[in-house]
């Protein structure tokens, strides 16, 4: 009788531990999702304002803001200023640049590319992250994964056409800001990043400032513009004082920017990576939508063949991490993770 007890005792526990992670998995996807939206969102506002601002005056403001957002919210969340302090600080400064890089690149491109197109390429981040995990690493990736890679990038290629009458080269841009994320993760698990979640958004931010500050001294007063071309007149427009219009647009980017880091913080700390990353796809669609409804920007069949090429191989080769156990590549969030 007792052992029956203690049985039905243990079952009562197992399926409260079930229903329990069952909620924390809910919860965590729900939050993978909601970053995704929202950075997606960020995307849009930052692609409509780029005809009116430079790139590195939006991104300077977004900077302060979230940054103000980080240590008024987010610090004393996770434990408190103290964790500000860091003997790491050089190596947080080498991974905020590389980020800050992969950014500047990433919404130079945005400017001329349809969102996406732009948000396609971007995701090849996850299939140069498998490729460095080779070459940099040396851990072994199989025939599968390789053909994976393979695949996205002729998708890469199908959505820029290069020698065709669509290419443009700022498509170019966002695989180069891919390459720079994936070198970010690839830097992260060789070096090792413990620090809080708080603490490595606080250092990115901060560097943005500083980043934005410098090129704006330099560029900022336009000297360098009238080319014409939409991602080189984000990148050397004059710097101008907001209408009080756009205040609420700007603001509006910096406090999402801080908000869908702390939710992509939170489902990646309480739920496995591997049952997150897929969901962070949502990205892809949303693009779509947001380019047809705000931009008319309708992909063509063309277009709609690389973009499918590049998520089904993203998709594969998370998982196929994901079947032999081997997750390392998706400790990290994916690109949206900005």
């Amino acid at each position: 009788m007792g052992s029956e007890a203690i049985s039905e005792h243990d079952e009562e526990a197992e399926a409260a531990a079930l229903s329990a992670r069952a909620k924390a998995n809910l919860i965590g996807i729900a939050c993978a999702m909601g970053a995704a939206s929202i950075f997606s969102v960020n995307d849009v506002l930052i692609k409509l304002l780029s005809g009116g601002y430079p790139l590195h005056e939006i991104t300077f403001i977004r900077g302060v803001i979230a940054t103000t957002v980080i240590l008024a919210v987010f610090v004393p969340i996770d434990g408190g200023y103290a964790n500000l302090r860091t003997p790491r600080w050089r190596l947080h400064l080498l991974r905020s640049f590389t980020v800050v890089a992969a950014n500047m690149t990433y919404y130079a491109g945005l400017a001329s590319l349809a969102l996406s197109e732009a948000t396609a390429i971007y995701f090849m981040a996850p299939l140069f992250i498998t490729l460095l995990s080779a070459l940099v690493l040396g851990e072994r990736v199989g025939p599968r994964r390789i053909i994976a890679v393979v695949a996205g990038l002729a998708g890469v290629l199908i959505i820029i056409r290069p020698g065709f009458a669509a290419f443009q080269l700022a498509a170019i841009l966002p695989l180069i800001a891919a390459f720079l994320y994936a070198s970010v993760q690839i830097m992260a698990r060789k070096l090792g990043m413990g620090e809080k979640a708080s603490t490595m958004s606080f250092y990115i931010n901060f560097t943005f400032i500083l980043f934005s500050g410098s090129i704006g001294l330099v560029f900022g007063d336009g000297h360098f513009s009238g080319s014409g071309n939409p991602s080189l007149e984000f990148l050397m427009r004059a710097w101008v004082w907001p209408p009080v219009s756009d205040w609420p647009v700007l603001i509006g980017i910096g406090v999402l920017i801080s908000i869908g880091a702390y939710l992509t913080s939170h489902a990646y700390r309480s739920v496995e990576a591997a049952l997150l990353a897929p969901f962070e796809y949502i990205a892809m669609p949303l693009a779509i939508v947001f380019s047809v409804v705000i931009w008319g920007d309708w992909p063509d069949a063309i277009a709609w063949l690389g973009i499918v090429m590049i998520a089904f191989a993203g998709l594969f080769v998370i998982f196929r991490e994901t079947r032999l156990g081997s997750l390392a590549p998706w400790n990290k969030p994916l690109p949206r993770n900005r």
